[in-house]
C-alpha cells in the first residue's frame, strides 16, 4: 500500500507512538485500510514520518496485541480479517448523555439530605479509628448474610425502646436501602402476590414493582392514611404503609385506622402489611404512636427503617425486621443473597448506638428540627395569606397549598425565578387521576438553616402573590 498520510500532533502529550497506533486503528475500522493489505516496513514508514523505528515498532505491537494486524516472519505486517459491528439504526441518540441541568438556585426546599453542621464528625472519625485495628479479623472476613450480629442486636433494643417494635437480633435483616429490602420481599413471596401501594406515596415503589413485573395497585389516603373501605374493595395481598408520617402528605396514621388494616390482614393467612417507618424518630407534638409492627400478635407486619434521616443518606443503611415464619422461608429461599453494607462501616455504627452516641444525636436533632419547622410555619403564616399548611407534626417537611390560582408547575416555575426550588405533589402519584385540583407543593427543611428559611419565604411572597 501507499503510505500513511499520518499528520503528527507536535502539540499533543499523547506519545507519538499512540497517535500512530490510534490513526492506523481508526483506518481498519472504517475500512479505509482493507483487510489483507500489507502495511509499509517500519524502516520505509519511520524514514517517511520522519520518527524512529522504535516509535513505528511500538504502534505496530500495539496493534498486533489487539488483533487488528499480524507479523508474518519475513513478509511483514498485515491486515486481519474483522468483522464488521453492526450499528441499528435510530437506537441511540447521537446527542451525548444529559447530566442534571437543573439551575443554580439560592434556596432549595429539598426534601432530601439532614442537617450538616450537626453530624458528628469527631465521634464518626474516632469510633472508625477505634474500628480499624490489625488484630480484628472480622474486618477480613465474610460476615452474616443478615449483617454484623452485634448491629442487629443493637438495633433490635434500639426499635423495641423507641418505637415498640418486638423482635429478636435474628429477625433483623441490615441492607443498604429501602428499594433493595422491597426488591428481596418480591423474590420472598409468590410472583402472583398484588401489592397495594399509597395514592400519592414514595414514589419509588411503583417503579420497583414495574421494573420487577411485580403486580400493584394505587390505594387512595386521606388525612389518617390509606383508606381502609378503598383496600376492601381493590382487595390487594399485601399493603406497603408509612403509618408514622405518610410520604408526602405527612398525616400520622391513628391507632384506630391501624387497628383496622391489621384486622384487615388477620382475615386471610396471605395477607400482610409491609410498615416503612418513615422519618418516625422525628414527631414534635404529642407522644409517638406505637409502631404497627408493636401491637401485631398474628406475625403479619414486616417493619422497615432507615438511617438515612437521622443520621446521613450517604451511610445507606436500611434494616427490615421479618415476622418468625417469614425469617425461616428467606432462609430457605433467599440464603444467596449477602449483606451489601461494608462491615467496616456497620462496626463503627454498631460502636455509635451502643455507647450511647446515637441517643445523643437523635435527640440533638430533634432539638434542630423542631426549630427549623418551627420557623418555617410561622414564616409561611405570618405572610398572612391564607396558605395552607399540612403534616407538619411530624417528618422532616411540609406539605403546603397555595390560595392563588396558580397552577402546580406554575407555583415552581415562578419561585424557581425568584432562586427558590420548590416540589410538586404530582409527581406521587402512582393514579394520576386522583390528583387534586388544588396544588400541592412540599417544603423540605432539613439541609436550610433559619435564617436561609426565613429569607426563602419572603421570596415565595414576592413570587406567588407579588409582595415588594
Amino acid at each position: 500500500m501507499d503510505m500513511l498520510t499520518f499528520q503528527i500532533d507536535t502539540d499533543s502529550k499523547i506519545p507519538v507512538y499512540q497517535q500512530l497506533y490510534a490513526f492506523i486503528k481508526k483506518e481498519i475500522q472504517s475500512g479505509n485500510i482493507k483487510c489483507d493489505v500489507k502495511l509499509p516496513s517500519k524502516r520505509k514508514l519511520s524514514a517517511y514520518l520522519n520518527i524512529s523505528q522504535n516509535t513505528v515498532q511500538a504502534a505496530y505491537d500495539q496493534l498486533i496485541e489487539e488483533g487488528y494486524i499480524t507479523s508474518i516472519e519475513k513478509r511483514g505486517y498485515f491486515v486481519c480479517r474483522i468483522d464488521n459491528l453492526i450499528k441499528l439504526p435510530g437506537f441511540y441518540d447521537n446527542e451525548a448523555v444529559k447530566t442534571d441541568t437543573r439551575q443554580e438556585v439560592a434556596f432549595d426546599f429539598s426534601y432530601h439530605g439532614v442537617d450538616h453542621p450537626t453530624f458528628p464528625f469527631d465521634t464518626w472519625r474516632r469510633l472508625t479509628k477505634e474500628i480499624i485495628n490489625e488484630y480484628d479479623k472480622e474486618l477480613l472476613i465474610p460476615g452474616d448474610s443478615f449483617g454484623y450480629h452485634r448491629l442487629r442486636a443493637a438495633l433490635s433494643e434500639y426499635l423495641h425502646q423507641s418505637r415498640g417494635v418486638n423482635c429478636t437480633p435474628d429477625q433483623v435483616i441490615i441492607s443498604s436501602g429501602t428499594e433493595i429490602l422491597i426488591q428481596s420481599l418480591i423474590q420472598l413471596f409468590d410472583r402472583d402476590k398484588i401489592y397495594g401501594i399509597e395514592n400519592p406515596g414514595y414514589e419509588k415503589l411503583n417503579q420497583l414493582f414495574i421494573s420487577n413485573r411485580a403486580k400493584f395497585i394505587p390505594i387512595s389516603i386521606d388525612d389518617k392514611g390509606m383508606v381502609p373501605s378503598e383496600v376492601r374493595i381493590k382487595n390487594p395481598d399485601i399493603l406497603c404503609l408509612s403509618p408514622s408520617h405518610q410520604f408526602p402528605s405527612g398525616g400520622i396514621m391513628p391507632i384506630s385506622r391501624r387497628i383496622q388494616l391489621l384486622n384487615w390482614a388477620n382475615e386471610s393467612d396471605n395477607r400482610y402489611l409491609i410498615e416503612d417507618d418513615y422519618d418516625s424518630e422525628f414527631k414534635y407534638s404529642g407522644k409517638p404512636i406505637p409502631s404497627l409492627q408493636g401491637i401485631d400478635s398474628n406475625e403479619k407486619v414486616i417493619y422497615m427503617g432507615s438511617l438515612s434521616k437521622c443520621i446521613s443518606p450517604t451511610l445507606r443503611v436500611s434494616y427490615m425486621v421479618l415476622p418468625p415464619h417469614l425469617i425461616k422461608l428467606y432462609h430457605k429461599k433467599l440464603s444467596y443473597i449477602l449483606c451489601p453494607v461494608p462491615i467496616l462501616e456497620q462496626k463503627v455504627l454498631c460502636s455509635f448506638i451502643e455507647k450511647g452516641f446515637f441517643e445523643r444525636h437523635l435527640n440533638k436533632m430533634r432539638t434542630v428540627y423542631k426549630k427549623k419547622r418551627d420557623t418555617l410555619v410561622r414564616a409561611l403564616t405570618e405572610l398572612k395569606r391564607g396558605i395552607e399548611i399540612l403534616g407538619a407534626d411530624a417528618g422532616l417537611h411540609v406539605l403546603i397549598r397555595v390560595p392563588n390560582h396558580m397552577t402546580e408547575d406554575e407555583l415552581i416555575e415562578s419561585a424557581l425565578e425568584y432562586g427558590v426550588r420548590t416540589y410538586g405533589i404530582s409527581k406521587y402519584y402512582a393514579d394520576k387521576s386522583y390528583i387534586s385540583k388544588k396544588p400541592a407543593l412540599l417544603l423540605g427543611f432539613a439541609t436550610m438553616q433559619e435564617d436561609e428559611i426565613i429569607k426563602a419565604v419572603s421570596l415565595l411572597d414576592k413570587a406567588w402573590f407579588g409582595s415588594v
